[in-house]
């Protein structure tokens, strides 16, 4: 239950981002996370993990969409 514990903590992270890069380790371990809950969650099928990771994919979603920025107007 590790991984659910990183995952409870990173979801309860203060996210204020600085640089670019700092935004993009955020979206990989959002991602790593995911994706390791998705195969505890395989095994168990128990509601709470896939709570947590839509949870997750919410605050991913919203990291990648600070990094793709704002639209260029013509």
């Amino acid at each position: 239950m590790d991984i659910i514990d990183k995952a409870i903590e990173f979801e309860n992270r203060k996210f204020k981002f600085i640089t670019t890069s700092d935004r993009i380790l955020a979206s990989r371990e959002a991602k790593d996370l995911i994706l390791s809950l998705n195969e505890i969650y395989k095994k168990s099928k128990d509601s709470n993990i896939m709570d947590i990771m839509k949870r997750l994919t919410v605050v991913k979603q919203r990291i990648e969409k600070r990094l793709k920025g704002k639209p260029l107007t013509a």
